[in-house]
């Protein structure tokens, strides 16, 4: 098993959001950089373990944690004109883009801001906190994991939102946007 942590605008799509699709399960999709892609498509497996980050937010922070429930597979948003993530040069035959699904495990409440992070001397490698790092997919090590989980709350699988954070709230008649839409 491997660890990832995987970066979602929270106005986009939040851990709530996660947490309240059916089966508390989404699609990865919209994910757009090559890097990442190849994480997607290449490295992360079924079972592995992700922590839920919410970038953008005031702290960014970490906000839950998820499993990945199925591999890669081609991400319907490349061939969708409508879609935010549209990507007319992938073929359905030959996708460029993939997207794996995760499904919610447990809200971390409350969750660990980054200024906290950054004050953890385990973490002081972590993709996350290296300057200039924007990658919205990235691997964390197993100590990494581990350092991170001794600062999460005990709490079994739980349905309710983090800090009492609500499901995105969005326009009435607006497309919501893919949740990597800021940061691929």
């Amino acid at each position: 098993m491997a660890y990832w942590l995987f970066k979602s605008e929270p106005d986009c799509f939040s851990f709530a959001d996660l947490q309240a699709a059916p089966g508390a399960t989404t699609g990865w999709d919209g994910v757009r950089n090559y890097q990442a892609r190849n994480f997607l498509r290449d490295s992360i497996k079924l079972g592995d373990e992700v922590l839920f980050y919410h970038s953008n937010a005031d702290p960014p922070c970490i906000a839950g944690v998820a499993r990945v429930v199925r591999e890669a597979h081609p991400d319907p948003t490349a061939f969708d004109p409508d879609a935010d993530h549209y990507d007319p040069k992938s073929d359905p035959e030959d996708p460029t883009w993939v997207q794996v699904s995760i499904r919610a495990v447990r809200a971390i409440d409350p969750p660990i801001g980054l200024p906290r992070l950054r004050e953890i001397p385990e973490l002081g490698g972590m993709e996350l906190l290296r300057k200039g790092s924007r990658l919205s997919i990235q691997p964390v090590t197993p100590g990494e994991w581990s350092a991170i989980m001794e600062l999460a709350p005990a709490a079994e699988a739980s349905d309710a939102p983090a800090s009492g954070a609500a499901p995105a709230a969005r326009k009435p008649g607006s497309k919501a946007k893919s949740r990597s839409a800021r940061s691929r």
